[in-house]
């Protein structure tokens, strides 16, 4: 009887979530309604999936509370909406309903266009129309809904047709006064205006509610007939199809049928085999054995086959990719070359990654260099189909105290007012507020709401049947058809995703391999990792920290923990890539780690489980299946929950309430095992603060291959691979960083000039030039000009070819003069400035039009101009962000350059100190007592880091203020052996002053 219901899905308007929409039906004693969420269908299959479990009801177990079978018909549809005004209601009269209603949503997405006033004619759905807006000549499956209150417009109007077509109208969006100001809110923060100046047609009524069938029933009792016409339009909807279709939703077969698949997938592993293992490996042979068995069984090959295909496709396009995650378990996938990583080297199980009790899809994180991945994408959209294909999305909610902000806006509150209100440090100051506790009354209310769909970072979903059967697609800015629901809904549903993802760090070894073939005519096999981490002299770098520039080991984070173990090894650098995260850093158990490392005969383990399952790590739970393997082993939880209680943790799991039972689980389990409760809670407390940012091993041994393929660059190619950095946006430090980086390789480093750069920085032999990109100001159209008109017509002449051929203007080329990119003409900065205006003046540019004989230019004598390497140092700061021809400590007023350089740190451990250093970075840390500290990495004269620690005492006192050099004041201490400077006294030393701007 209720054919046009809300839920949160239908965003910034309804009020009600899933669960909560059926328990009102349920308290209605309701049997059937109609969920048509606003040009969307994104929570009907969640929908039609609770109705079925409320039906079968819940027996009572350990882990389910008892819920007594309820007989909930599931009904779905799509409320088509223009501007807030309803065209139309579809009702999917079948599973081929709603794929015919999200394909006509689709349509209109990805046109981009509004919906018009008729729908169009779908066979397998009921169209009902808002009363005042039927057209005249209804088709057999249009309807007209009608409002109890519309009722007495039906008088001198009702004849056979119409009768036949009316039915009930009673929108439910709220629950109670309550939800409707609730309701208010969302109106006005998505209509960006104030509360009260929101208008009632871009709201709902406040009747929109679920009442009794009885009472329904009787508001039309007039008219009986009206409610007979629902019921059979009710009784008319099965969308039982949808329960009784296998899990699994995936493209079936690659080649074409299971069996053809299956040979395929054994063929290319086997073939394969040689590269990665010795010919007569019986132990690598029975593994892929073991897995080729456990793939087939559980019917993954396509999934396998479909990776591969990705991979050999962006392999011919000369791509680089990382395949990392769980997936990294699998030999066959190292075979493939999906991974670099070799499970049999790394004792990895393949369990982990596949396995008949695994609880969730398992996939494959692919990594691409920012700017391949997308033609990676359209490949797959290509090969499969727009209607197999499409991008996963992704759920924001209200959860960002930003809302705070749009709820303070749509009050009406100044700005200042605002401010303090969302700024968490000070909430606590405002909690007798009447307004603040108004506001956050609202935002607790709607943080776990659904705000916005978006784009998951990476996931692909490639369905057997078209995917309208599952969700309409919408178009996002990226420009690809992307699935109205998330990941977890994409699980339930049954699809396993394709993860294809893109990061800076690839696009540094791409590029520099392809630069080391340019430049040296070398090929490096950037793939063969084995004899990579036996190499001694990559070794002594990673065990040095010098690693500026390498893909996770070059942050002052990562460098200092790399000194502290004294790393050197690839294992050691696997276990180092998940003690960084926050979770172990946030624990306390990073520093045991450490302590445990260096003298792991002296480790005191929690308890005998620990011992036996933790041995390998030292005591400490630093991967993901160290957390499964506690909670397995210490606390009694079956494999299937321990992984669950993982992920939940992880952020990957929906419900809060199923997420306390596991806790409790947990807790009441390892108590009938005997544990002791404080040890107990101890295990716990490490369990919850780890488990949510830990890797899986795999994971980590992924991101350990692709750091030693960047040093190994950056060992044997410094200069190419700076190079490449620098044309991949850098990494984790300013853009400056990796230019001083780069001249400490030997590399002559060059500025830009019209006559031999490019647009990104370009190397030949031993010399460096930057590109047009790193100029500031210098718009895009103008650098790719000048390349096109050099590349065309060769080197530009003179000054005057060359305004000319580029086009160039008054304003851009004095940029380039000002940065000595027009040095070619061999004229002075400052006559070059008087030569454009001289050819230019008041004109935007030169005329294109070819001359018969080109004039001779006057010529004038100029006084002398004075210069200074000073101005053109701030010409550099100003233009390219850093000086080029000088470091910043050659601006100093000062010559002092402080008593201990950095190199000669461990000698001075335990004495106070005073040190110039160039400002890189800094860190903040909020600490337990809500105070701040900081810490902060600097180069000194000598271009060797060193970095520094700032408690608030001295951090309030002398707080960092920008780039510059500063003058430093502290004690040396030392962590495990790694030094820096405990800040006391800190100030910003004062530069000279810019000639130009002196005179």
């Amino acid at each position: 009887m209720f054919l046009n219901v809300h839920s949160q899905y239908s965003l910034r308007y309804g009020i009600m979530d899933i669960e909560d929409l059926v328990q009102e039906a349920k308290l209605h004693g309701i049997g059937a309604f109609a969920l048509t969420d606003i040009n969307n269908a994104t929570g009907a299959l969640r929908f039609i999936r609770r109705c079925a479990k409320l039906a079968r009801g819940t027996a009572q177990t350990e882990k389910e509370d008892f819920e007594p079978a309820y007989q909930l018909k599931p009904i779905t549809g799509i409320d088509f909406r223009a501007d807030n005004n309803c065209r139309y209601v579809g009702i999917a009269r079948s599973r081929e309903g709603m794929r015919q209603l999200n394909s006509h949503l689709t349509d209109y997405q990805l046109r981009g266009e509004p919906f018009g006033s008729r729908a169009p004619v779908l066979s397998e759905v009921f169209i009902i129309y808002p009363f005042r807006q039927a057209p005249a000549d209804l088709l057999a499956h249009e309807y007209v809904g009608i409002r109890a209150d519309e009722l007495n417009q039906l008088y001198g109007k009702l004849n056979a047709e119409l009768k036949s077509k009316l039915v009930c109208w009673q929108p439910v969006t709220v629950r109670d006064k309550y939800d409707y100001r609730l309701h208010e809110y969302l109106r006005a923060i998505d209509c960006n205006t104030l509360l009260a100046k929101v208008d009632d047609t871009r709201k709902c009524r406040p009747d929109e509610r679920f009442m009794t069938a009885e009472k329904l029933a009787a508001s039309y009792a007039s008219y009986p007939f009206i409610c007979e016409n629902t019921r059979r339009l009710v009784d008319n909807c099965d969308l039982s199809g949808y329960l009784e279709e296998p899990k699994a939703k995936n493209k079936k077969h690659f080649t074409g049928s299971a069996e053809d698949d299956r040979s395929l997938l054994r063929k290319l592993t086997y073939e394969a085999f040689p590269y990665r293992y010795a010919a007569d490996d019986r132990e690598a042979r029975a593994r892929v054995e073991k897995e080729l068995a456990v793939i087939e069984k559980l019917e993954f090959v396509s999934y396998f086959l479909i990776v591969y295909d990705m991979i050999r496709f962006s392999t011919s396009r000369g791509f680089y990719h990382v395949g990392r995650g769980s997936g990294a378990n699998s030999i066959v996938a190292y075979c493939l070359k999906i991974t670099d990583v070799d499970p049999m080297d790394l004792d990895l199980y393949f369990e982990r990654f596949l396995n008949e009790q695994r609880s969730s899809p398992p996939d494959f994180d692919i990594d691409y260099a920012w700017n391949e991945r997308e033609e990676v994408q359209r490949y797959m959209f290509g090969k499969y189909g727009s209607e197999h294909v499409a991008l996963l999305g992704t759920m924001s909610t209200f959860g960002d105290r930003a809302v705070i902000r749009e709820i303070g806006k749509v009050l009406g509150l100044p700005k200042s007012e605002i401010d303090e209100f969302s700024d968490p440090a000070r909430s606590g100051l405002h909690r007798e507020n009447a307004m603040f506790q108004r506001i956050m009354r609202v935002y607790e209310r709607l943080r776990k709401m659904p705000n916005q769909r978006s784009i998951h970072s990476g996931g692909i979903i490639i369905s057997e049947e078209p995917l309208s059967y599952y969700t309409a697609l919408d178009l996002p800015p990226k420009g690809l058809p992307t699935v109205q629901w998330d990941m977890y809904e994409a699980e339930e549903i049954g699809f396993e995703k394709f993860d294809v993802l893109s990061q800076r760090g690839i696009g540094h070894i791409r590029e520099a391999v392809e630069l080391v073939r340019e430049n040296r005519q070398q090929t490096v096999d950037i793939h063969n990792f084995k004899s990579f981490k036996q190499d001694p002299l990559l070794n002594a770098n990673l065990r040095n920290a010098q690693a500026i520039g390498c893909f996770y080991i070059e942050s002052p984070a990562m460098r200092q923990l790399l000194g502290k173990l004294n790393c050197s090894d690839y294992l050691t650098l696997v276990a180092a890539s998940s003690i960084i995260r926050p979770g172990v850093a946030g624990s306390g158990m990073m520093k045991t780690y450490i302590e445990n490392y260096h003298n792991p005969e002296g480790v005191k383990y929690l308890h005998p489980v620990m011992e036996t399952h933790l041995k390998e790590t030292f005591g400490v739970m630093v991967y993901q299946e160290d957390v499964i393997k506690i909670c397995h082993h210490f606390a009694g939880l079956d494999l299937s929950d321990s992984d669950v209680l993982r992920r939940a943790m992880s952020g990957k799991f929906r419900s809060e309430k199923e997420f306390a039972k596991l806790v409790q689980r947990f807790f009441d389990s390892a108590r009938r095992l005997g544990r002791d409760e404080s040890t107990i809670t101890e295990v716990w407390r490490q369990v919850s603060s780890f488990a949510g940012f830990s890797f899986s091993k795999a994971h980590s041994a992924s991101f350990a291959v692709e750091s030693y393929q960047s040093l190994y660059l950056k060992t044997y190619f410094p200069k190419e691979f700076m190079v490449a950095v620098l044309n991949n946006y850098g990494g984790f430090y300013p853009r400056w960083v990796y230019v001083h980086e780069l001249k400490k390789t030997g590399a002559r480093v060059h500025l830009p000039c019209v006559n031999q750069s490019e647009i990104q920085v370009s190397i030949t032999g031993n010399d460096v030039w930057l590109g047009f990109a790193g100029i500031q100001g210098l718009e895009k159209k103008v650098a790719c000009s000048i390349v096109e008109q050099r590349t065309a017509g060769g080197k530009f002449r003179n000054l005057g070819d060359f305004l000319k051929r580029s086009q160039t203007g008054l304003e851009q080329a004095l940029i380039l003069a000002r940065l000595g990119a027009l040095r070619f003409t061999g004229r002075t900065k400052k006559e070059l400035l008087w030569d454009i205006h001289d050819f230019l003046g008041h004109r935007p540019q030169m005329s294109k039009v070819p001359e018969l004989f080109e004039l001779a230019k006057k010529t004038f004598t100029l006084p002398e101009l004075e210069h200074s390497e000073l101005e053109d140092a701030y010409n550099e700061l100003e233009l390219l962000g850093y000086p080029l021809g000088v470091d910043m400590f050659s601006l100093l007023k000062t010559s002092y350059r402080g008593d201990v350089p950095a190199a000669r740190l461990r000698e001075k451990i335990g004495q106070t100190v005073k040190m110039v250093g160039n400002y890189v970075c800094e860190k903040p840390v909020r600490m337990r007592n809500n105070g701040k500290m900081w810490f902060g990495t600097f180069l000194d004269a000598a271009g060797d880091f060193f970095d520094t620690v700032h408690f608030p005492g001295a951090s309030n006192g002398y707080p960092f203020r920008g780039r510059g050099c500063y003058l430093i004041l502290g004690k040396v201490i030392a962590d495990f052996g790694v030094p820096s400077v405990e800040v006391q006294q800190f100030a910003k030393l004062d530069i000279r002053l810019n000639p130009a701007a002196a005179g």
